[in-house]
């Protein structure tokens, strides 16, 4: 099984899907994997798995405000890469 590591910039719907599916509320300080990169840099993500892959995406608060705004029903906009735009200045 791969592991991949991904950033809230790089969510593909897929995965975003499967984030706010394992984490209905939120996730919680127990949900975060601390570990170190290939850099020795200290990352903290959560993980989701599919029937291949392990993503380790990325805790930040955008990556909160991404799950909290996603609507499985609304059309995701996405950009070239197939990765799902966030609008930060949206003020619905």
């Amino acid at each position: 099984m791969k592991r991949v590591i991904v950033d809230y910039k790089k969510l593909t719907p897929e995965v975003l899907n499967l984030l706010t599916e394992k984490f209905p509320d939120g996730y919680g300080d127990r949900d975060i994997i601390v570990f170190d990169n290939h850099k020795n840099e200290t990352i903290e993500a959560v993980e989701v798995k599919t029937e291949d892959t392990i993503y380790l995406v990325k805790v930040s608060s955008k990556l909160h405000y991404t799950m909290t705004n996603f609507d499985t029903k609304d059309v995701l906009e996405l950009n070239n890469d197939g990765h799902v735009i966030v609008d930060f200045n949206d003020n619905d």
